[in-house]
């Protein structure tokens, strides 16, 4: 093995653009693996392992205390398919107000146990500890932070008198409530629901976790059961960023794969066919056949492993970054996201130098076969008689006899010309899903905001964030907003944490009124809510509730209810925010204010000068010019972009490739054509036309195959639903410069063994005759 090594490092400082194309692709490729990876294992590992920890409940059910009795729940725990049960405990809604805890007004589901442990649900006590005696009460937590414990000891009063003290912050993977009190204190706050919560033996789908409810609640009476949830929902919520950005950049992943394939094959295939002579030569010195293949497996082998190197390296550096915006926002429990697991570092070193092997063994075996005599000879002798009727054909046509030469070039090399086209396909097909991801973002990021006209944010929300409210009315606030030069539209915001019946866990409720509410472009499906009783909601809130356009569901404020019927989608939303009519509010809230207001200023006017005026009106108001931009959309465009670029270069080093073995094994014909008169320019010329109609082909095919990339991005983000307006992105100029990028990646890499060629002297490339 010492000879094939010696031989292998001198075959790697020989060709250096070789290794360097090989080292390149695979690190890109590796790059992008680990990233599309790392994605996977982070979407699901964290949460696996904090549920199982809290023995998290696979079905948090409610039912009616008025039609199912405490001894009938508990007989639904001894079920066949219940694998561990708790419950029945007391839940009951109450309201709270504004600035309570820093939180917005509105109604908190409160449950009654004894204590945080159990067979289900092991509830984590953050700060303080567990509520034991009546008047009591410890709160949930969301992730993202730990509470303080100067918010130990914050009271809560309640509607009929008294109030409850905070004594303990706590966290539940399940969701199972917003607070929790002892059952002595449940009695006071008169329940009309009980919580039974559920382990089952098989919660591997909706389907089978439905099933066993059934199982297990089979012969209550009719009604009973009132609401449940399953941690599927917030097993789904947790990743739901993440599966945003997962398409896409499995999607870059492949095409890396497909690339990196493609191209160490081009490069080692060209080697030992440009190598016949120096193949020949090394089994004349007595390098046996496997000698001779391990001798370009290894010169393989070492590009594809400092790629692989330093790619992985690169995917963990970018991967902290990538998963901190794909996972923000999340507040399920207190699953955190972590590092990339291990194995994912140890699939991309080892994996990608073997694929990169297995794909170089196939070209290498041609030397394997080669007799040392044959290859000898074929490494000297010219070939001919291949597509030479095309390439007749083509030099008597009305073209310039260098441009019909470079024409019918690729009719000799058949299988070479496959490869050039397969090289521009795929960095067609990437060009085609960046810049439709591209647009589309930008287009979503623009949703809503108009066309004209910079937008001033007037935030008048004092008590969560210490200032006082604002001396001016509500009405009156808008009104002299409205009057305060440069301004174009106005439109207000209230803001409520409102209980949803049903569900233990309540939601952010946007309730706006004043100009452009409800931009067109931001529904995706239905209308606009413009009546009390409707709202509009993002597709995780609907996909994460079971809930389509045209479902009711009933908001609950200040000990009022109100029905409501999902009218719209919106094309994005959190999860557990909701956007209704100013009128809904009204009926919700006796005293409605809003908490900000949005104020989009007529062309030309001055943001500045205008965020001025505004906090001049009243001293608690605080202005402020948002910079409209999107962490996802920028980590999106980003993303592609670099990838775009890293792959289109990569594709046109695998046409550089190509050329430079054409033109080294053409030495004798350029030298021919030069010594009748061909000129440099007429050479070059040549050479570009060579790739052109391959580069056309590529185009061509490639156009299709990344319009269809893009549908199937943009149609599986869950977080987002792009309306039809924001995928049909590809216009008639659009369209023709993506087909004229197919030339221009194979004429870019055509370019630099062309000027090379038309630098060859005549005696230089006929000196070996």
């Amino acid at each position: 093995m010492r000879a094939v090594w010696r031989a292998s490092r001198a075959a790697v400082r020989r060709r250096r653009l070789q290794t360097f194309v090989t080292g390149l692709v695979v690190l890109c490729s590796t790059t992008t693996v680990l990233l599309a990876l790392g994605l996977l294992d982070t979407a699901s590992s964290p949460f696996d392992k904090a549920y199982a920890a809290q023995r998290g409940a696979h079905t948090v059910a409610t039912f009616d205390t008025g039609k199912a009795t405490a001894g009938q729940l508990e007989e639904t725990a001894r079920r066949p398919g219940v694998e561990a049960a708790a419950g029945p405990f007391g839940q009951a809604v109450v309201d709270v107000p504004d600035g309570w805890l820093w939180m917005p007004g509105g109604s908190l589901t409160v449950v009654g146990r004894p204590g945080p442990g159990g067979p289900v649900d092991r509830i984590e006590v953050l700060e303080g500890r567990w509520a034991t005696a009546p008047g009591e009460i410890v709160v949930s937590w969301p992730s993202g932070g730990t509470p303080g414990p100067e918010l130990l000891g914050t009271p809560l009063p309640l509607p009929g008198g008294g109030s409850l003290t905070v004594v303990g912050f706590a966290s539940s993977m399940s969701g199972s409530a917003g607070a929790w009190v002892a059952p002595g204190q449940m009695t006071a706050l008169r329940p009309s629901a009980a919580q039974m919560l559920y382990r089952f033996t098989d919660p591997s789908s909706e389907a089978r976790l439905g099933s066993s409810l059934a199982t297990a609640t089979a012969g209550l009476p009719e009604g009973a059961l009132t609401d449940a949830h399953t941690y599927l929902a917030l097993k789904r919520a947790f990743s739901a960023m993440a599966d945003a950005y997962l398409p896409f950049m499995t999607l870059f992943g492949v095409l890396g794969l497909l690339v990196s394939a493609l191209i160490v094959g081009n490069v080692v295939s060209g080697a030992v066919v440009s190598g016949y002579r120096h193949i020949g030569v090394l089994k004349a010195l007595g390098f046996t056949p496997r000698q001779v293949v391990a001798v370009y497996l290894v010169m393989t082998a070492v590009p594809a492993v400092a790629g692989s190197v330093l790619g992985t390296l690169l995917g963990n550096a970018l991967a902290e970054p990538v998963l901190k915006v794909a996972f923000s926002g999340v507040e399920t429990g207190r699953a955190s996201v972590g590092e990339v697991g291990a194995w994912v570092s140890v699939v991309c070193l080892l994996g990608m130098p073997a694929l990169v092997l297995l794909t170089a063994l196939v070209p290498a075996a041609r030397a394997h076969r080669l007799p040392a005599a044959r290859a000898i000879s074929a490494g000297g002798a010219p070939r001919t008689g291949r597509g030479l009727r095309v390439q007749r054909a083509l030099a008597s046509a009305r073209l310039p006899r260098s441009v019909g030469l470079g024409l019918g070039r690729p009719f000799a090399r058949p299988g070479r010309t496959l490869l050039t086209v397969a090289a521009v396909l795929l960095g067609v097909t990437t060009v085609t899903l960046a810049t439709g991801l591209t647009s589309t973002m930008l287009s979503y990021e623009e949703a809503g905001r108009g066309t004209d006209g910079q937008r001033i944010r007037v935030e008048a929300d004092g008590p969560r964030n210490g200032p006082p409210l604002p001396a001016l009315s509500d009405a009156a606030i808008e009104e002299r907003l409205r009057s305060l030069p440069g301004a174009a539209q106005v439109r207000a915001r209230g803001l409520a944490h409102v209980g949803l019946v049903g569900h233990t866990r309540g939601v952010f409720a946007d309730f706006l009124r004043g100009d452009d509410v409800f931009a067109a472009d931001r529904i995706a499906e239905g209308r606009a809510p413009r009546a009390a009783g409707e709202i509009a909601a993002g597709p995780s809130f609907l996909a994460q509730r079971g809930l389509e356009v045209g479902d009711r569901v009933t908001l609950a404020l200040n000990g009022r209810q109100l029905p409501a019927t999902v009218v719209g989608a919106l094309v994005e939303g959190n999860a557990q925010a909701v956007e209704a009519s100013w009128a809904s509010f009204e009926r919700l809230d006796p005293d409605p204010r809003a908490v900000e207001y949005e104020v989009r200023l007529a062309p030309g006017a001055d943001p500045r000068a205008y965020a001025a005026a505004a906090e001049a009106v009243d001293p608690a108001l605080r202005a402020s010019v948002p910079d409209g931009r999107n962490a996802g959309t920028t980590t999106v465009v980003a993303f592609a972009s670099v990838f775009t670029v890293l792959i289109g270069v990569v594709a046109s080093l695998g046409v550089l490739n190509t050329v430079l073995l054409s033109v080294r094994e053409r030495r004798r014909e350029l030298g021919m054509l030069k010594s009748i008169g061909m000129t440099p320019r007429q050479v070059v010329a040549m050479t570009v036309a060579s790739v052109a109609v391959p580069g056309l082909a590529g185009g061509l095919l490639g156009l299709p195959l990344g319009v269809l990339a893009h549908r199937l991005v943009v149609d599986n983000v869950e977080v987002i639903t792009f309306p039809e307006a924001m995928k049909d992105v590809w216009s008639a100029p659009h369209v023709a410069g993506l087909l004229l990028a197919g030339v221009a990646i194979a004429v870019a890499g055509a370019l630099v063994p062309a000027r090379s060629a038309a630098r060859m002297t005549i005696a230089a490339a006929l000196h070996t005759e």
